[in-house]
């Protein structure tokens, strides 16, 4: 447990729920098929001797030099029978029908590194039924530190994920030769790959899932004409890939299947309303966060009547009147909406409540906007997440009223020096799924046990760092026993903290009550609960 008492520094650890489930990874909505069970029962036929060489030459040739968390020591070639059969190996399935190799899952990595190291080896074209191949977040570059050409002769490949590889240079066009390719990620998440060609692409006629997320294609100018010649896709990501603009002319829209495209991070420096998108009436996912597009948000939105998702944030698209648009409540299947850091002044438009399947809303950072009324949130009760950090709530008295009227409520985000106070009476809370609530950088002036929040008992985040209360730290803390990280810090909190503060608190991860005036009593003895890895009490 790291314990900060002096000063020397605040480790903050804000973590968030907010798109845990609704936003889930792009590869869980598509490529959805049945698992191929291993051939590794009595009936079914072991697998094929040259391909189980194959698997150690991968293993123990030029291929693997590191595997630290043992990823591959089921591999082997020695023990048992049921331990030669490479069916029954880690990573490896089979066909039951044939004994063939279908199947290489070995995808890994994570922020403690790699799971293996090394470089991919040729011998995997000895497993010429191979159909699904993830070597995704392992470093196997090699020597040459760049993608494998040979990859383009397993023919039979429907799946290939080599994300977060950090390959070097180009994109082999002989990729283009997997013409039963359905899934292809090739992004990397640090920015080493490019392409100046994109043309080998329009030979995977069935292709549906592409991801080049930050593959440099800053000189591919055509690259809207070659995804066009793809009229398979579904999914397409192209975030932070350099491109320059997104408002070429294609005379005949073929993407009539592309359900979700992914094009934030680029800078497209060109009005929003002359992208090709809008004619793409199929999307129901659209992320054009951070493209530099300005202008209005297009009233062409309208068109795209499946729409789930739409994210346009910290984009200069505040247009002439500077509001938000009315019409944007008229797209009824939205999920997912997110427009931070666009600088609307105004009130917020009460049309937003038509949008009753709302379940994410971020509206925070918007520049010089304001709220009198939040009643409208009170007609999506489907909410889970609602971010209003900086928007303006300071005559909006009975906003604790409005959100406990939103029962679905998992994540509430209402930080920015506005609201009027926080010691409002609500004679029955109907917050019992609420699990994050961040109200700092608020001027609540009273005391903090008279805070409506401890009555929270599902809380797991709270974060009420200065808010300029006052008083006591509150015992009702042991109410929160669910409760993780609790940041307070730079309030006026005086009083005693003891040990029996904590005595109820079992799950706390991290606690923040560094910049009060509070003075400490707690025994050398103390037994933290278990579950502690920071405390800061530092300059109280």
């Amino acid at each position: 447990m790291l314990v900060d008492s002096d000063g020397g520094g605040r480790s903050l650890v804000l973590q968030t729920i907010a798109q845990e489930d609704l936003r889930k990874p792009k590869m869980a909505r598509y490529m959805q098929q049945p698992q191929p069970a291993a051939c590794g029962n009595r009936k079914s036929p072991s697998c094929i001797p040259h391909e189980r060489d194959a698997l150690l030459a991968f293993k123990q040739g030029h291929g693997i030099t590191s595997d630290p968390g043992r990823v591959l020591s089921s591999w082997r070639r020695d023990g048992r029978h049921d331990e030669q059969d490479c069916c029954r190996w880690r990573g490896v399935r089979c066909s039951n029908r044939t004994g063939h190799v279908h199947e290489l899952r070995l995808g890994g990595g994570d922020t403690f590194g790699p799971d293996l190291a090394g470089q991919i080896s040729p011998s995997l074209l000895a497993l010429d039924h191979l159909e699904h191949l993830d070597l995704s977040g392992n470093d196997l570059t090699g020597p040459t530190g760049r993608l494998p050409e040979f990859l383009g002769s397993l023919k039979n490949l429907k799946y290939l994920d080599l994300s977060g590889i950090p390959f070097y240079g180009g994109l082999p066009p002989q990729l283009g030769n997997l013409s039963r390719l359905q899934y292809l990620d090739l992004s990397n998440w640090r920015g080493h790959t490019k392409s100046t060609d994109l043309s080998w692409l329009t030979r995977l006629s069935s292709i549906q899932y592409l991801n080049l997320d930050t593959v440099n294609l800053s000189t591919v100018a055509d690259w809207p004409r070659v995804m066009n010649m793809l009229p398979s896709l579904r999914a397409l990501h192209l975030s932070s890939c350099s491109l320059a603009s997104a408002n070429q002319s294609l005379p005949h829209l073929n993407l009539t299947n592309l359900e979700e495209l992914d094009a934030s991070g680029n800078s497209f420096h060109h009005p929003m309303a002359t992208s090709w998108f809008w004619n793409i009436t199929s999307l129901r996912f659209l992320y054009l966060s951070d493209t530099s597009m300005y202008g209005q948000i297009s009233p062409s939105l309208l068109a795209l009547d499946h729409l789930e998702h739409l994210d346009l944030s910290w984009n200069d698209l505040a247009g002439p009147t500077g509001r938000l648009p009315e019409f944007l409540g008229s797209l009824k299947n939205l999920k997912y909406l997110s427009l931070s850091g666009i600088p609307f002044y105004g009130g917020l438009p009460p049309q937003l409540g038509n949008l009753s399947r709302l379940q994410y809303l971020d509206l925070s950072f918007m520049g010089g906007m304001n709220s009198t009324d939040l009643s409208w949130l009170t007609h999506i009760p489907s909410i889970q997440h609602l971010n209003l950090n900086g928007v303006n709530l300071s005559t909006v008295a009975d906003w604790p009223r409005v959100m406990n009227m939103l029962p679905s409520l998992r994540a509430l985000h209402l930080s920015g020096y506005s609201l009027p106070s926080a010691n409002q009476s609500l004679p029955h809370l109907n917050l019992t799924n609420l699990e994050e609530l961040d109200a700092s950088l608020n001027s609540f002036r009273h005391p903090m046990v008279t805070s409506w929040f401890w009555n929270i008992t599902s809380l797991r985040y709270l974060y009420l760092y200065d808010t300029s209360m006052y008083g006591q730290f509150p015992y009702e803390i042991g109410k929160l026993s669910n409760l993780t990280h609790l940041d307070l810090y730079t309030n006026k909190m005086d009083g005693t903290i003891t040990e029996e503060h904590f005595a109820s608190a079992r799950s706390l991860q991290y606690i923040d009550l560094s910049y009060n005036a509070l003075k400490i009593e707690i025994s050398s003895d103390w037994q933290p609960p278990s579950s502690l890895e920071y405390v800061s009490f530092a300059s109280c």
